[in-house]
């Protein structure tokens, strides 16, 4: 699949996280938007540095009423440590046949290290921002703070 662009309607998915809880992206639409990020592999350098700068910002997602995903091919095993051992507070997900890198567009690096790619999704379904950068793990909570700053997101609907 071509990669997504912004201004896209973003594919909707169901999966199971780590911890075993169903997600699916269509219960979040009209109430929350999300930031899913696409990271290589547990517990490498970078991809430590890029989950705990999404760690060390959660508080300002969640104030601007989004949540952050986090999904790479490592196993629910994996992710369940590497939350524990970085004390992440969002949810991982398990692409282990590569079946979400495909429904993003999400490219390999070199043709064979899985991409690092960062989706801001507001909460009607559309993409607002599109970040890749192999190298560059702190800039995708840079960018994706910006994206929901920038275009702050309305307040979800409240609660009776």
């Amino acid at each position: 699949m071509p990669p997504l662009k912004a201004g896209e309607l973003a594919p909707q998915f169901s999966a199971i996280t780590a911890a075993g809880d169903p997600f699916n992206t269509a219960d979040f639409l009209g109430k929350r938007a999300l930031v899913i990020f696409f990271y290589p592999k547990d517990n490498t350098p970078l991809c430590t540095q890029e989950a705990c700068a999404f760690r060390d910002s959660y508080a300002q997602f969640l104030d601007a009423g989004v949540e952050v995903v986090g999904i790479s091919s490592d196993s629910a095993k994996s992710h369940l440590g590497f939350a524990e051992r970085h004390r992440l507070p969002f949810p991982l997900i398990s692409d282990a046949n590569g079946s979400l890198r495909k429904l993003f567009g999400v490219t390999k690096t070199l043709g064979f290290l899985p991409g690092r790619a960062t989706y801001v999704i507001d909460r009607d379904g559309i993409v607002r921002l599109v970040f890749s950068a192999q190298l560059a793990s702190q800039a995708h909570v840079d960018r994706a703070l910006e994206a929901v700053r920038e275009r702050p997101l309305p307040a979800p609907p409240a609660h009776p």
